[in-house]
């Protein structure tokens, strides 16, 4: 519960009285605001009692339900960015007073009451009848065996894309519960995985040696302790998912129970209303006679005193029975809250165990590795080895889809392919590259469970709920959430718009129809690129799902992505690096919005010249690079310089392609958030970024060829995306824009004058070797002979 601006309690529920909520006719509500669609969205103006003091009173707000969240939130207009605060309406109560001012009626939280007032009865009716349903709805949805509803709201928007298709439903937002058993896990793990190389233990591991009895013995003790704690917690699991279960049929019961005791009061509520018209209309009949009779001179009739009484005690009698029936709803309330209370305890510590176990499996893993060349390279047959061989076989298995369904929490944390599509765990590698795979997918895994990622998804959901009636537009406050990383179930329409702003002065001036029109072209005639096309398709990304066969869902699309781009730049055509751009964006867009994606990136991010023949604006960026690293990172730059090493080599693909097949998907993602909403600079932050991270670690390598061989692998070593984007939008600024513009426009002039000389050179000596080749004879073999 939040507000601004609207503050102070409304303590006004003095004998409150419940009536039955009539359903009105929707018609009229609906011609009031003349579209169908606000029927179904609900909305409108209210008078909120707000103040305090002498200032005190009702004000006019713009009240929005926001059905993700089942929240109501308010604003000063409908035009209004941002909310003033908003009212949680799951665990909220309403009641008015009959005898109160006509429209007031009151919600109350439990922090909280707001006293509201509509125009007119009628519209306090609806207004309550359609809280009452949206609260019901959001109950059942958030009781009805989904996990998550409560901290992952259904979208209001659908996901696109092949990742949006293929997942089905939203991942899971972990809880802001939790403990601090991870973070410490973490810290433990963390300098074990990303100690640098040391060349005196790989010289002593190249020797065989024998584990001695006493280092079997520890060995083994080790493992047997590794093994106890992961039956111990997958038991401790299974007893809080039956326990989760018996919570959720109690939960249920308890809903069940309130639906009737609703059902049992609206009877009562129209029983009482009956007899409230009966009471006023004998009231009218009785004193119509009694004012005559007192003006004859008559004495009143005792019997109508009798009856008015009568009526009268059982109007005070219901009344007890209305106050009776509120105290009930209200207590069954508070048990319904406290056993969702305890639910969301048990989910909370069900998520920090699965996030220790990730912790434990990730040193398991890595004691394997760090064991397994002595014990496994000895010439004698070591009992330890079977062991140590059946214990890798194990571990380096993954979660099939049939485990991933089952209720009761498995061990095996690993999913075959990530959330994006790619394999976390390669197939065709060698024994001990799978293993440091299954150890990076398991930190990533654990890092993606911190309370810093749930933090940053609950700033999105309050800030996409502040604009749910409008479009996004750019702002200080969605650059900073930008640059945090926008979330899985979010990411289809941020990409969306940034697209659409970005290619907004083209799309203006082309039919509805361009995209389609380009296809029908191809289809058509023959493209120059559709052969080159052809032949990179399967080599884009073999390592994704959407990709990985001719037959996969993505194949088609991005041929049809390629094909309609290189009709549109028929200069530039297609060149290598455009299929790995296109796969990236048709993971989270349509076909359209990959192709007009891949235009923005090239007509309006990039240079000219960036993806021709000769990659002019790519290699002019790498000596922009260059002169940055010299400035930012000088000690690594004359490090690199001293050895001789042009780390150019490497960065070229960064630039060409965005990170693709360069770092984490994880990372990879988050880079492209920023890149789509900023433009070509965040390249040059990243590509900073990463060689600060692993400076020391450069530093350390004294020798060209390993400092070569660390520079082609190193980004994969880096998983932490929080640290990583922490030193390129705080640690690499200032970083202005036009800066770069000045020094690509001086490399440009350089490399232009540099590619000219080579040219004349090719030509004179193409012409040297025509003109020696006319001047050879041949002669035959016999000629030689004679």
């Amino acid at each position: 519960m939040h507000e601004e601006e609207d503050g102070g309690e409304a303590n006004v529920c003095s004998d409150p009285r419940l009536v039955p909520f009539k359903s009105l006719d929707e018609a009229e509500i609906i011609e009031e605001g003349g579209k169908q669609e606000q029927a179904s969205r609900l909305c409108g103006y209210l008078s909120k009692l707000s103040g305090k003091g002498p200032l005190r009173g009702f004000k006019p707000r713009w009240f929005v339900y926001d059905p993700r969240k089942c929240y109501l939130y308010y604003f000063k207009t409908p035009q209004d960015a941002l909310p003033l605060g908003h009212i949680e309406i799951g665990d909220a109560y309403f009641s008015y007073n009959v005898e109160g001012e006509e429209g007031q009626f009151s919600v109350c939280t439990a922090e909280k009451e707001f006293l509201l007032k509509a125009p007119s009865r009628q519209v306090m009716n609806y207004w309550l009848q359609q809280l009452q349903q949206k609260r019901w709805e959001f109950s059942n949805a958030r009781g009805s065996g989904h996990r998550d509803s409560w901290s992952s709201p259904t979208t209001a928007f659908p996901l696109t894309g092949l990742v949006g298709k293929d997942n089905g439903r939203d991942p899971r937002i972990v809880h802001l519960l939790l403990q601090q058993t991870l973070r410490t896990s973490q810290c433990e793990r963390l300098p074990v995985c990303s100690r640098a190389p040391d060349p005196n233990a790989a010289s002593e591991q190249s020797q065989p040696s024998a584990l001695t009895q006493e280092e079997a013995a520890q060995l083994e003790a080790r493992l047997q302790e590794r093994d106890e704690q992961i039956p111990a917690l997958c038991g401790h699991m299974e007893r809080l998912s039956l326990e989760k279960e018996s919570l959720q049929q109690e939960l249920k019961a308890l809903k069940i129970k309130v639906g009737e005791m609703n059902d049992q009061l609206g009877m009562l509520m129209e029983t009482i209303q009956a007899k409230d018209e009966m009471i006023m209309k004998l009231s009218q009949e009785s004193s119509t006679p009694t004012g005559n009779t007192n003006g004859s001179g008559s004495p009143q009739p005792h019997k109508d005193q009798q009856e008015l009484g009568v009526l009268k005690d059982s109007l005070q009698g219901y009344k007890s029975q209305n106050k009776f029936l509120n105290k009930e709803i209200l207590e069954l309330t508070v048990l319904r809250r406290n056993a969702e209370s305890r639910e969301k305890a048990f989910e909370a510590k069900c998520t920090a165990l699965e996030a220790r176990l990730c912790q434990v499996e990730s040193k398991y893993l890595v004691l394997l590795q760090e064991v397994k060349n002595p014990v496994c390279s000895t010439q004698e047959q070591n009992p330890a080895s079977e062991v140590i061989s059946r214990l890798l076989e194990d571990a380096l298995q993954v979660e099939s889809p049939d485990q991933q369904d089952h209720p009761i929490f498995k061990p095996n944390t690993v999913s075959e392919y990530d959330i994006y599509g790619f394999k976390t765990v390669p197939e065709e590698e060698e024994e001990e590259e799978r293993l440091v795979a299954k150890v990076r997918a398991l930190e990533l895994k654990s890092l993606s469970m911190t309370d810093q990622e749930v933090s940053v998804g609950v700033k999105w959901e309050n800030f996409l709920a502040s604009t749910m009636n409008r479009d996004l537009v750019r702002s200080p406050e969605l650059k900073s959430l930008i640059r945090c990383g926008v979330p899985h179930e979010h990411r289809s329409k941020v990409w969306r718009w940034c697209v659409s702003f970005h290619v907004k002065k083209f799309r203006d001036h082309l039919a509805p129809d361009y995209y389609e029109t380009l296809l029908n072209v191809a289809r058509e005639k023959p493209n120059p690129a559709s052969k080159q096309i052809e032949l990179d398709l399967l080599r884009t990304l073999p390592n994704n799902k959407h990709y990985a066969s001719p037959s996969a869902a993505g194949i088609q699309k991005l041929r049809n992505v390629l094909v309609a781009f290189s009709w549109r730049n028929p200069d530039i055509g297609y060149c290598q690096g455009l299929n790995r751009l296109a796969a990236i964006t048709l993971l989270y867009l349509d076909q359209e919005d990959a192709f007009w994606a891949l235009v923005a990136i090239v007509e309006v991010f990039m240079p000219r010249d960036y993806y021709t023949k000769t990659l002019l604006g790519s290699q002019v960026d790498q000596r922009v690079f260059k002169d940055l690293m010299s400035e930012k990172l000088p000690r690594l730059h004359a490090h690199f310089e001293q050895q001789m090493v042009d780390f150019s080599l490497i960065t070229f693909n960064w630039f060409l392609v965005v990170f693709v097949d360069s770092v984490v998907s994880d990372i990879l993602f988050k880079i492209w958030d920023a890149f789509l909403f900023e433009g070509p600079k965040i390249i040059f932050r990243f590509a900073l970024a990463l060689f600060k991270y692993k400076e020391e670690e450069f530093l350390k390598l004294h020798d060209s060829t390993a400092t070569f061989k660390y520079l082609r692998y190193f980004t994969r070593t880096i998983l932490d995306s929080r640290k990583l984007m922490n030193i390129a939008f705080a640690g690499m600024n200032p970083f202005p824009m036009k800066q770069i513009h000045n020094r690509r426009a001086f490399h440009l002039e350089k490399v232009r004058l540099e590619l000219t000389e080579l040219e004349a050179i090719r030509q004179t000596f193409l012409k040297e070797r025509e003109t020696s080749q006319d001047r050879r004879s041949f002669v035959s073999d016999d000629e030689e002979e004679n």
